[in-house]
């Protein structure tokens, strides 16, 4: 699978972590910056991470900042855009496996290293089940989520 990866100047701590994770675990990167902790504004990187999920460049997207609540926000105004801020690694899995979500947002001031590891592998490892037998109870929701915001970028 190939993974987006962006951070901001407060993410870049455990930017590297995060990108031998991914590799670790068999995966491609493809790194969309920031590269040094000089100050950025992290709305420019989960653009950049953004578009290359939606587009198909990647499948999935990790972004790093101080919180991981600022790419958060910013990512999920991309249509298309499933992200969410995870700070255990049944976050990480449960997110993609019951709400189809496709961009982990993590805080490099929240968590360390080694829960950094096991969040993105938790991520990377899990798929979406709404469409198995017995689980499309999840289906029906990841739609009416769809549905709300087809609507909301409707009224703009």
């Amino acid at each position: 699978m190939k993974v987006a990866i962006g951070t901001d100047h407060g993410g870049f701590a455990l930017k590297e972590t995060v990108i031998s994770q991914v590799l670790a675990d068999g995966h491609e990167v493809i790194d969309l910056g920031t590269n040094s902790a000089e100050a950025v504004d992290y709305p420019d990187f989960a653009k950049k991470v953004g578009e290359c999920v939606v587009s198909g460049q990647a499948e999935r997207g990790i972004l790093l900042c101080g919180s991981g609540i600022g790419v958060n926000i910013a990512a999920n105004k991309i249509r298309g855009i499933y992200a969410s801020v995870c700070h255990d690694s049944y976050m990480a899995h449960q997110g993609v496996e019951h709400d189809n979500m496709n961009v982990l947002c993590l805080g490099s001031r929240v968590i360390g290293p080694e829960p950094a590891r096991e969040i993105v592998s938790s991520f990377l490892r899990a798929r979406f089940v709404g469409n198995d037998a017995g689980q499309e109870r999840h289906f029906k929701r990841v739609s009416k989520v769809r549905e709300i915001e087809k609507n909301s970028l409707e009224k703009e």
